[in-house]
């Protein structure tokens, strides 16, 4: 008899409603070079809500499906020629073939990676995309440089933290924002040596002040729709934007670009190369062992609050860590 899961199903594209719980899917058994988990944790990713609503032409899968990518949880059991996991290892994944939104899901084993001890599995389910994206914007597309100053723009959400850590930990000077003051303080915690309120009126001059005048490097930015135009005249000669994130169209000058010879480059994760994340990979080991990488997780939803937590994520006022859904 086949045994049973709970699980997040989206039979339609739409709104955060489409999100249903569902109490008798099969639990999917591994096959070749896959790895069943049993999830512990599941990170909630901006990019899921783009995709559940079916405009987001990069990614728009086959219905019926369950969102997640990025799960924490103890292995069940291995597929043939799986030599690297067995039964009981904690692990985390940066993809999945099913989905993470359940309590069971299956992974290939080269997107499996242990999950060290002196981790949660909440704090597992932090590091998939959040950091994997953080490293090719600042190295593999900035290609930044210790000494340069970069800017976090959205600093305290999942991303942003990452983001803020892996450039301190690479030697920049590191300038974040946030929309609270909480949000503000979590940046400062986990690595930014300066943090501004992004809703307070007249903060790129404040950022300005901060750097003599001479403006960034590298700005990361979250939300490209928005900031895209005043992060041009907040760069210095030979600056790059990383667009991580954008939730619609935008106006720029393009002259803007011209006075200071800037780039703007674009960051899609799964455009990344095998060697570039097993070279992501070590570096997040390092940190680890380290102990400077450390996941801050903000708000957790029960499995059956996941319509909720995707209303969330966009519409809050101000993110506070990463966001994640709980088994």
């Amino acid at each position: 008899m086949s045994k049973m899961m709970r699980a997040i199903r989206v039979r339609e594209f739409g709104a955060p409603s489409v999100l249903k719980l569902c109490t008798d899917v099969e639990v999917p058994k591994p096959g070749p070079g896959q790895v069943l988990i049993r999830v512990r944790a599941c990170g909630v990713n901006p990019v899921e809500t783009y995709t559940r609503t079916g405009t987001f032409a990069l990614i728009k899968p086959d219905l019926p499906y369950t969102p997640g990518t990025d799960v924490a949880g103890v292995v069940d059991s291995v597929g043939a020629d799986v030599a690297s996991f067995k039964a009981g290892d904690r692990v985390f994944t940066t993809s999945t073939v099913s989905g993470g939104y359940a309590e069971f899901t299956i992974a290939t084993a080269d997107c499996v990676y242990k999950l060290p001890d002196t981790l949660d599995f909440n704090q597992g389910a932090a590091i998939g995309i959040p950091y994997f994206t953080a490293y090719r914007a600042l190295v593999h597309k900035a290609h930044v440089k210790p000494g340069e100053r970069v800017l976090i723009h959205g600093a305290s959400g999942g991303v942003g933290v990452a983001a803020c850590q892996l450039a301190r930990a690479l030697g920049l000077r590191v300038l974040g924002t946030a929309g609270t003051d909480e949000g503000m303080k979590l940046v400062l915690n986990n690595g930014a040596h300066l943090a501004f309120n992004h809703r307070v009126e007249g903060y790129t001059e404040q950022i300005m002040d901060a750097t003599d005048g001479h403006g960034v490097d590298v700005i990361v930015e979250m939300l490209s729709d928005v900031n895209l135009s005043n992060d041009l005249h907040m760069l210095r000669n030979g600056g790059r934007v990383l667009v991580v994130g954008c939730r619609g169209s935008v106006e720029i000058n393009p002259r803007d670009t011209m006075a200071k010879e800037s780039s703007i480059i674009g960051v899609m994760l799964y455009s990344a190369t095998v060697e570039e994340w097993k070279e992501s990979a070590a570096f997040f080991f390092a940190g680890m062992e380290g102990g400077w990488l450390r996941p801050m997780v903000g708000a957790q939803y029960p499995l059956d609050k996941a319509a909720q937590a995707h209303h969330d994520i966009i519409e809050c006022p101000g993110a506070a860590g990463k966001m994640v859904l709980t088994m």
